[in-house]
C-alpha cells in the first residue's frame, strides 16, 4: 500500500493510549478479561511449552504479553515486542524496562527484523477504520506475507468473526474462505482456524510444518 493509509489504524490507536494511559482500554479491547484470553489464545500457537522458543509480539501495544508469560510461567519462551508507533514502543518500555522492544514500519523496511519461532499478531487486523474492505484485504496479505517470512515455525493473528449477525463500519470482518485461500496459496498449507473461545473474532494459527513437526523440531525450517 503506497499511500500508508494503513497509518490511520496507528492513529486511532494512539488516541486510545492517550485517553487511558494504561490497561486493556489504552489498546482498545473492551476490558481486562477479554484481553487475557485473547493472550491465551494467541499463546496456544506455541505447542511445545517445555522446549525454548523466541516470540514476536507483532504490535504489541503496551507488552502485556510479556507480563502474562511469566503468570502463565512460560519462561521458556523469549519475548520481544515490536511497535509501528513510537508513543506505544515508549508506554511499553516504561511498562517493562526488561522487555525487549523494536520499533519499525516492516512495510517500508523490513531488513532489520530477525527471525523468531513464532509471530503473535494480536489486534493488527480486527480494525479497518477508514480502509474499505479490499484496502483493508490489501494490507493483511501485504503485512503477513512480510511478517511470516521472519517465522520459523508458527504465526497467530486474529480478525473479526464473519459468523455474527452484525458488523460495524470501522471493524473488520473478512470472509473466512477468502482469508483461508490466501494463506494456503501464499503461506502454507498447514493451517488452524479459531472461532470456539466465545468471542466474536477468529484466531488463525499457521504453521510452516505439519504441527507434530513442529512441535517435535522447534525451530527448525521448513
Amino acid at each position: 500500500m503506497q499511500d500508508r493509509s494503513y497509518l490511520d489504524i496507528v492513529k486511532h490507536y494512539e488516541s486510545c493510549l492517550d485517553a487511558h494511559g494504561s490497561g486493556a482500554r489504552a489498546v482498545d479491547w473492551k476490558n481486562e478479561r477479554d484481553a487475557l484470553l485473547r493472550y491465551d489464545v494467541m499463546l496456544d500457537l506455541v505447542k511445545a511449552h517445555d522446549q525454548a522458543a523466541t516470540l514476536l509480539d507483532f504490535g504489541c501495544g503496551l507488552a502485556s504479553l510479556k507480563s502474562h508469560l511469566s503468570r502463565r510461567g512460560l519462561e521458556t519462551i523469549s519475548y520481544t515486542g515490536l511497535e509501528i508507533s513510537p508513543d506505544f514502543a515508549r508506554a511499553a518500555r516504561s511498562a517493562d524496562p526488561e522487555a525487549e522492544i523494536l520499533c519499525m514500519d516492516v512495510l517500508k523496511d523490513d531488513t532489520g527484523l530477525p527471525r523468531f519461532d513464532y509471530v503473535v499478531m494480536n489486534g493488527i487486523f480486527t480494525r479497518r477504520q477508514n480502509l474499505s474492505n479490499d484496502e483493508m484485504e490489501a494490507y493483511m496479505q501485504q503485512l503477513l506475507s512480510v511478517v511470516f517470512a521472519h517465522c520459523r515455525v508458527g504465526l497467530a493473528f486474529n480478525v473479526m468473526s464473519a459468523a455474527v449477525d452484525w458488523t460495524t463500519e470501522a471493524l473488520f470482518h473478512p470472509d473466512h474462505g477468502r482469508v483461508l485461500n490466501f494463506i494456503g496459496d501464499r503461506l502454507s498449507r498447514h493451517f488452524v482456524l479459531r472461532n470456539d473461545y466465545g468471542l466474536h473474532e477468529t484466531t488463525f494459527y499457521v504453521y510452516r510444518q505439519p504441527v507434530t513437526n513442529a512441535r517435535a523440531e522447534g525451530g527448525a525450517d521448513e
